[in-house]
């Protein structure tokens, strides 16, 4: 009798999985030629620029398709997930909201960094309260890092939230990233048991790939801030939910691999700002895509090398998560040589411009 329950919720939890992966693709899929509309009719259009990839005016609210098709499933999915009519979730929504809300004041009004940093911390803070956090009890920690949980939670959420929009700035590339770290993500946290994080990642990897055929090179329409932002919110409450409270210290470097393009990326260029003495938030062309097109590499291909890199990354961590000790070294032995190919590249590329 209990095989069969224990094997009936196996396949419900399943069938939940996947339906959340095909309806946030199928929706965002259809719904991306409206959100292409609806940027020109309220101005979300980003012209062309210095720094910028393409030399005509691209319409940037894009990322809408992506939010609706995310929100649209897990409307669905409430009837059947109880964890979704949790004070948790409510919590998960606000701050989803109000980051969405942020994204598209700043696809068509292009906001202030500090006023967007600031309204972050506040979506971050929302979700703290309401029951998400990264939990330190059982790490084997000083007390202390218990009671930084809160900071530590929100910096991790702003973190990842500027890490992702960061790196869209070749067509497809932050689209494709971000799939392919929630597929990794979402095979993580089948593997600790968390359905309410599996159910977020799967929808992610849904919705984002919905979108991916018309933002590939050559781009229709650009996700903007609102996609960007959205996305990296949705996987930084995923990881803590799913990740962070069944694998201790490990659980750090898991997630680091599995998001490791975007966070590399971001630290080595706020890093170079700051010792150039400019604002880590000022926009500049010292991302590694734009150090790769420089180079005399073509959008795609950039976008191929960089997807590659992703999956190398989310393999990795699958490995470091089946708590192996070869595979332990492997992966730190691969984080050790990927960071100094990266750090070697960039170098000589900076020598060059010299």
């Amino acid at each position: 009798m209990y095989e069969y329950l224990y094997e009936y919720e196996v396949v419900h939890e399943w069938l939940l999985y996947i339906v959340a992966f095909a309806a946030s693709f199928g929706i965002a899929l259809f719904l991306t030629p409206w959100a292409r509309k609806v940027s020109f009719k309220l101005g979300a259009v980003d012209k062309p620029k210095a720094r910028g990839m393409h030399n005509k005016p691209m319409p940037r609210l894009g990322g809408l398709a992506i939010v609706l098709g995310f929100m649209a499933t897990m409307g669905i999915l409430a009837f059947f997930m109880p964890e979704l009519r949790t004070l948790q979730f409510a919590g998960f929504a606000v701050g989803a909201l109000i980051i969405v809300g942020l994204g598209m004041l700043d696809d068509i009004y292009n906001l202030k960094a500090r006023v967007k940093l600031f309204v972050q911390i506040g979506a971050a803070v929302v979700v703290v309260f309401t029951g998400t956090r990264i939990d330190f009890i059982g790490w084997n920690l000083p007390e202390i890092f218990d009671t930084l949980s809160v900071p530590i939670t929100i910096l991790w959420i702003v973190g990842i939230v500027n890490a992702v929009n960061f790196v869209d700035g070749v067509d497809g590339l932050a689209a494709g990233v971000s799939s392919i770290a929630a597929v990794f993500l979402t095979i993580l946290c089948i593997m600790t048991g968390s359905p309410l994080a599996v159910v977020f990642a799967a929808t992610l990897a849904g919705s984002s790939l919905g979108f991916l055929p018309r933002n590939f090179s050559p781009a229709e329409v650009y996700m903007g801030d609102t996609g960007a932002t959205f996305i990296g919110y949705v996987l930084a409450v995923s990881s803590i939910i799913g990740v962070y409270k069944s694998y201790a210290l490990l659980s750090v470097l898991i997630v680091g691999f599995a998001l490791a393009l975007p966070i590399m990326d971001t630290v080595y260029v706020m890093v170079c700002r700051i010792l150039k003495r400019k604002s880590p938030m000022t926009a500049d062309r010292g991302h590694l895509h734009h150090k790769l097109i420089d180079r005399g590499y073509s959008h795609k291909q950039t976008v191929v090398i960089l997807y590659v890199v992703s999956i190398f990354a989310g393999a990795i961590a699958i490995l470091i998560a089946l708590e192996n000790i070869n595979a332990l070294i492997i992966g730190l032995v691969a984080l050790l040589v990927l960071f100094s190919i990266i750090y070697v590249y960039r170098k000589r590329v900076d020598q060059d411009e010299e």
